[in-house]
């Protein structure tokens, strides 16, 4: 979902724009988290990311932390954001419901959790940003980031610009297990593809995904079908996607050569990744 959703559109923009991309670790530490682990996946992402087609000599690449002027900013952001703006961000709550997931107490939340749009903020408008690749999801927090640079700039006058988003057709895709939720990590390892694991790995996790929940209103393709679908179509295989498309309008499609075409499809688009990754 980060690949497909995020990460691949950041490789290809490289050519377009001047480009800064960061490994976010201090955002890491809102939610119940081990140091140790902390500091070694900050370093698997940063692999992972030039595996995935970020380039140095195009970007700048950078581990959040080592650049203190972003929690200096942050407080400074802090200063000029409102309580009420930070207490309608939807992820809060999404993310205070994963707390006893994540091995935390749901009785205490940090300030942190609630804060971190203001240090997403300073992550964006210390660059002055004039574009930031998101989806749709993430349009909210962009919007705070304009307003606390509106607010700073009537306050001290004109600095920072005001960052406009930069959609693309960003394709959701849902979990394997439970397709009425947005693919994630955080559902547990059932529930998403990694984009290096080993393609017998791969093949077993599709193999058991959610196809047919039963009848839907009007119609509709099952959300377990549609997010296979999407899959592929992600992955660039049109022509076994209009085929696919064709059985099912014909009601001849068999949800066993589907789950073969997008485990064939994920392999052949994870492959060059994970042999660049070793």
């Amino acid at each position: 979902g980060n690949y497909f959703g995020a990460i691949r559109n950041w490789a290809d923009i490289q050519d377009r724009y001047a480009c800064v991309y960061g490994v976010a670790d201090l955002h890491a530490m809102t939610m119940p988290y081990d140091p140790l682990k902390l500091r070694e996946n900050t370093r698997q992402m940063f692999i992972d990311l030039l595996a995935c087609g970020i380039d140095p000599a195009k970007s700048t690449l950078f581990v959040q932390s080592l650049v203190p002027q972003h929690t200096e900013l942050t407080w400074i952001f802090s200063c000029v954001t409102s309580y009420g703006e930070l207490s309608r961000m939807t992820q809060f709550k999404d993310k205070t419901d994963q707390l006893e997931e994540k091995g935390g107490n749901r009785n205490f939340v940090s300030a942190g959790l609630f804060t971190y749009p203001v240090l997403q903020a300073a992550d964006i408008l210390i660059y002055k940003a004039n574009f930031v690749p998101v989806g749709k999801d993430q349009e909210q927090h962009l919007e705070l980031s304009r307003n606390v640079a509106v607010r700073f700039n009537n306050q001290f006058g004109e600095y920072f610009p005001e960052p406009a988003p930069l959609f693309t057709e960003v394709p959701k895709l849902m979990s394997l297990a439970d397709p009425t939720k947005k693919m994630s990590k955080s559902l547990g390892d059932k529930h998403y593809v990694g984009v290096f694991e080993t393609e017998d790995a791969i093949r077993k996790k599709v193999k058991t995904a959610v196809t047919d929940t039963g009848s839907q209103p009007g119609g509709a393709m099952s959300p377990g079908v549609a997010n296979l679908f999407t899959i592929i179509k992600a992955c660039g295989n049109m022509p076994a996607w209009e085929e696919l498309n064709r059985q099912y309008l014909n009601g001849t499609l068999k949800y066993s050569e589907l789950k073969g075409v997008t485990a064939d499809s994920l392999v052949a688009t994870l492959k060059p990744l994970r042999e660049k990754r070793t």
